[in-house]
């Protein structure tokens, strides 16, 4: 049996930088899309490892009236508190690793695998450490100006709230220096389509 050579790629990006878009155009492309989100939601669902660790931390408050983790009620808790945040990442991390590289090793048909982690950056030594190694890097780019705008939009917030969410996050700039390929969203959807469909051309 010949064995098939993949390439896997991380695709990553800053909030509000239409990195979902990138994403579904890849999927309408028909190349495999690994959505670090999702699996971020499904490793809490109730009685899983992961939501035990996050009630035993966080208690019960956090729980909706069924019994499901209230991600506002723990996002209101850790947006403001880094340690907390911290600890949280602590818990579910692993478990998101884990099911990242469990889906990457199932796929057995894929000769192009694209990864879809918004933090993906920050967690790249703890990635390594769990054996995903990424052929490519791609970062959606926006500048902060263009991001603080469609954010402010998207999230129907004020500017003070929209720069709090974008501080908390490592820089676009400093993201950049880790990128193998940067997608320049500041215009329109055309010309992000296009710039998606001629690195993926280039890769392949």
């Amino acid at each position: 049996m010949v064995q098939i050579k993949q390439k896997i790629i991380g695709l990553t990006g800053g909030i509000a930088s239409g990195k979902s878009t990138v994403s579904n155009i890849i999927k309408s492309l028909g190349y495999r899309v690994i959505d670090a989100d999702i699996i971020s939601r499904e490793v809490v669902e109730k009685g899983k490892a992961a939501y035990l660790g996050v009630v035993e931390h966080f208690g019960q408050d956090i729980l909706d009236e069924d019994g499901n983790i209230d991600r506002k009620k723990l996002g209101n808790i850790i947006f403001n508190n880094p340690v907390e945040r911290e600890k949280l990442n602590s818990i579910v991390h692993p478990y998101i690793l884990d099911s990242i590289k469990d889906c990457i090793k199932k796929d057995k048909k894929s000769t192009l695998i694209f990864v879809d982690i918004p933090l993906l950056i920050e967690v790249l030594d703890s990635l390594k450490i769990k054996g995903i190694e990424f052929d490519e890097i791609w970062l959606v780019y926006v500048d902060e100006k263009t991001q603080l705008e469609r954010l402010i939009k998207r999230d129907n917030i004020t500017k003070e709230e929209a720069i709090k969410k974008i501080r908390a996050q490592m820089s676009m700039d400093a993201k950049i220096k880790y990128a193998t390929r940067v997608i320049n969203n500041t215009g329109t959807k055309e010309a992000l389509e296009f710039q998606v469909k001629k690195m993926v051309r280039e890769v392949i």
